[in-house]
């Protein structure tokens, strides 16, 4: 039959060149769509950075997203209704099949989440696995089920569904959860919770440069910006949108005359800001009612769903034709139906498609060449399994390991601050405080780099500084009247009262006390900064490549060397400390001790002249010291030589000032040695003896505590840890070599990624012929329509 006996209405019949055209153009598209779902299975299975343009379908809720997905693929497969449904994207790779009848579905997940159909546990599928619509649909309401209950209600991990259909366009869609705007009020609370949820959600979706955003809008009105408020703070002129109007046949009613049609069809630009796809809405209607067999069920099969679809198209245009009272121009009908809206997004998506191939393939040689970089490292690895040269990588690790220590103890700005420092306040938090006996802390802002991130040799240096400060700055603990008296005891000689007996007894336990905490906590301090180095150093060596990554075991054994190592000194370096603290404040040796002499004589020097005038006035009780005035011609040798050595320091020496002296010299000892009575004199001679040896022990401890953690923790980082580290691995390599090195498990793990690594490469060389391929012969094609109309 030629073309010119074709009846009205009917399509002209197409030669065979025509039709054989047709066909190799539809074998390049669908050999275009499977080489871009491959192309997604690898980015989802090695994590490599493609993305295939797909369609994101956004709109709030009983916006009809859900319905009007399942309008364009021509079959039901979801879980709609009103209230929130969708609780995790759904992403659909459709693809037209004029051999598939019915739809041919297969789910591709790669959760282990546990989900429950019909009160029976079942697994998610870890790779493809065919699905029947009722499956489908059971999995989803399923899952949306369970989140439902969950804490967080909402995942954006996506479900991932291939369908093959004789009735499907080439598309990938989207279908997010539905956005929500709840009332204000603190009894909407949980509903606002969600609705942030959903946003943030959607919002990361369309972040994704390659997607088209599909921004539903249920509205009469285009002032009223409900979905596109949300979309166009991602896509601000609208340059990568289409916006779809609705339900469409509930909106026809509210129309009161054919001009508020006419903007609805066509609204201004003053209202629809930016440069939408297609330059106008599209506006579509998806019938009600479910497929099945069920008494509630409307449509028997999805061919009666489809044919309700395209009938409910064809009413919307009457409808408005009627309203406006004039035929639709063809333009117009281009925007009106679902038909319409899913030929548009096919082309639009094709036409994606085909502007991504030459930007895909420099990725996939980028690709190649690190897999084969990859894959060459591996192979090096498996060859230099051998006694020799492990002990050799061992050897040159253990140098260049040593080599960076040092850096880092000498100063260097190599590793980022940001990462690896730490300032005063988190050093503090790590490694501990200086704290007193009170319990306070040195503010940090006081110590100089305190608010800066410091690691190495200028973080050892500033924890030494604060150390200095909070010791030097720590003050001899309150001394009560009860210590006094409990340290005056009973000589073996005598029962009188040795005040400087007392002032050392206290002195050394109160130093002892005050300064021990201190002397561990400087330990602990500088061990988490020796520590530290070791995570820093292997950053440094990683970095220059000098690094043993297939090596873990041995490396675990390094680092333990390492920690152990400065456990040891540490501890070593600690017992010197206290051997030196446990002399200090067990016997006082005033060559050491009393360091400020001239502040004690000044402080007693005051003391005695504010102490004269009570002296020379005080009585003294004939009852209560009977036996010592009966005693004073025993003490008379005593006072004579005491006057004399005054007399020798230019003192009067006659009659007059002997007496004086020697009443004085009573007076002294009886309210320092034979009265147990507490005076106010003998508590501050006690008070004034205790500082003075106090400050001098602690001026002892600091100078002697800094000066042995520098020669007995930090030297031996320099000059021991060396020759230890190389004994502990030469021991290693002569006895546990196959257990150092792992080498039957490294070769096995190896092997493994080495199999791996060809599989990817051999997928990768396949894709990248593909798309050359794909390139050379799309680049001849012009737009065609599809076989949608």
């Amino acid at each position: 039959m030629e073309s010119g006996d074709n009846k009205p209405g009917e399509k002209p019949m197409m030669t065979t060149e025509e039709l054989e055209l047709e066909e190799e153009m539809e074998e390049k598209k669908c050999m275009l769509y499977e080489t871009y779902n491959e192309l997604h299975g690898l980015a989802q299975e090695f994590e490599t950075p493609f993305d295939a343009p797909a369609v994101l379908v956004v709109g709030h809720q009983t916006d009809g997203k859900s319905a009007l997905v399942e309008a364009l693929m021509g079959f039901q497969f979801n879980h709609v209704g009103g209230g929130t449904k969708t609780r995790r994207p759904i992403t659909l790779h459709m693809k037209y099949n004029p051999d598939c009848g019915l739809p041919l579905c297969h789910l591709v997940s790669s959760s282990d989440n546990i989900n429950h159909i019909n009160n029976v546990a079942v697994a998610e599928p870890t790779a493809s696995e065919q699905k029947s619509l009722q499956q489908i649909q059971a999995y989803i309401e399923a899952e949306n089920k369970r989140l439902e209950h969950e804490p967080c209600q909402f995942s954006a991990k996506e479900i991932i569904i291939t369908v093959e259909y004789k009735y499907c366009p080439n598309l990938t869609i989207i279908d997010t959860p539905g956005l929500v705007a709840p009332a204000p009020g603190r009894k909407n609370r949980a509903l606002q919770g969600q609705a942030r949820l959903v946003e943030s959600l959607v919002r990361a979706k369309m972040q994704h440069k390659e997607f088209i955003i599909l921004c539903l809008e249920d509205c009469s009105d285009w002032s009223n910006a409900t979905t596109r408020r949300v979309v166009m703070q991602i896509d601000p002129e609208l340059s990568r949108t289409v916006i779809v109007s609705t339900k469409l046949d509930t909106k026809i009613p509210q129309f009161a005359c054919s001009s508020d049609v006419e903007v609805f069809l066509r609204p201004p630009a003053c209202t629809l800001d930016g440069c939408i796809l297609g330059d106008s809405p599209f506006f579509t209607s998806v019938p009600s009612g479910r497929v099945g067999t069920g008494r509630e069920s409307v449509y028997r099969s999805n061919d009666e769903f489809k044919q309700a679809v395209s009938l409910r198209e064809m009413e919307d245009i009457a409808s408005l034709e009627e309203k406006l009272g004039r035929p639709l121009s063809k333009e117009e009908r281009g925007r009106i139906g679902v038909s319409s809206l899913r030929l548009f997004l096919e082309e639009l998506l094709k036409k994606r498609y085909m502007d991504s191939v030459p930007l895909i393939i420099p990725l996939l040689e980028k690709e190649h060449r690190t897999t084969t970089r990859n894959l060459n490292e591996i192979n090096q690895e498996l060859s230099n399994l051998d006694e020799l040269k492990l002990k050799e990588k061992g050897r040159l690790f253990h140098d260049s390991f040593l080599t960076k220590l040092s850096l880092l103890l000498k100063g260097t700005v190599v590793a980022p601050p940001d990462k690896f420092g730490e300032t005063l306040q988190d050093e503090r938090v790590n490694g501990g405080a200086f704290t007193g006996t009170d319990g306070a802390q040195f503010p940090f802002k006081l110590i100089p780099n305190a608010g800066m991130r410091l690691y190495g040799g200028a973080q050892y240096h500033r924890a030494m500084a604060e150390f200095r400060f909070v010791v030097g700055a720590t003050k001899c603990p309150q001394i009560t009247r009860e210590e006094i008296v409990n340290a005056c005891g009973v000589e073996d000689i005598h029962d009188g009262t040795n005040y400087s007996r007392t002032a050392c007894v206290i002195a050394v336990a109160k130093a002892r006390d005050t300064f021990e905490p201190f002397l561990h906590q400087l330990g602990f301090r500088l061990l988490h900064i020796l520590k530290r180095l070791l995570p820093i150093s292997v950053y440094l060596l990683q970095k220059e490549g000098d690094y043993l990554s297939a090596h873990e075991v041995f490396l675990r054994r390094v680092a333990s060397a390492f920690n152990n190592f400065a456990e040891t000194t540490e501890r070593a370096c600690l017992e010197k400390c206290m051997e030196d603290l446990v002399s200090t404040t067990r016997y006082v040796t005033w060559s050491i001790h009393n360091k400020n002499r001239a502040g004690l004589r000044h402080f007693l020097d005051s003391f005695a002249g504010s102490e004269n005038s009570v002296a020379s006035t005080t009585a003294v009780s004939q009852d209560s010291f009977g036996p010592v005035m009966n005693e004073k011609n025993d003490l008379k040798p005593r006072t004579d030589v005491k006057l004399s050595q005054l007399a020798s320091s230019g003192l009067d020496s006659g009659a007059h000032g002997i007496q004086t002296t020697e009443a004085k010299l009573v007076d002294l000892l009886d309210t320092t040695l034979w009265n147990r009575r507490l005076a106010p004199s003998s508590e501050r001679i006690v008070y004034a003896l205790v500082q003075h040896i106090f400050h001098g022990i602690r001026e002892h401890f600091l100078a002697s505590a800094e000066l042995k953690f520098n020669c007995f923790l930090l030297m031996p980082v320099v000059d021991k840890l060396p020759a230890l580290l190389r004994e502990d691995l030469e021991y290693a390599f002569e006895n546990e070599l196959e257990c150092v090195f792992n080498v039957t498990h490294l070769r096995h793990s190896l092997g493994q990624q080495k199999r791996e690594m060809e599989i990817e490469l051999k997928r990768i060389q396949k894709l990248k012929e593909k798309f050359k391929r794909i390139h050379e012969q799309l680049s001849f094609i012009r737009p065609e329509e599809t076989l949608f109309s």
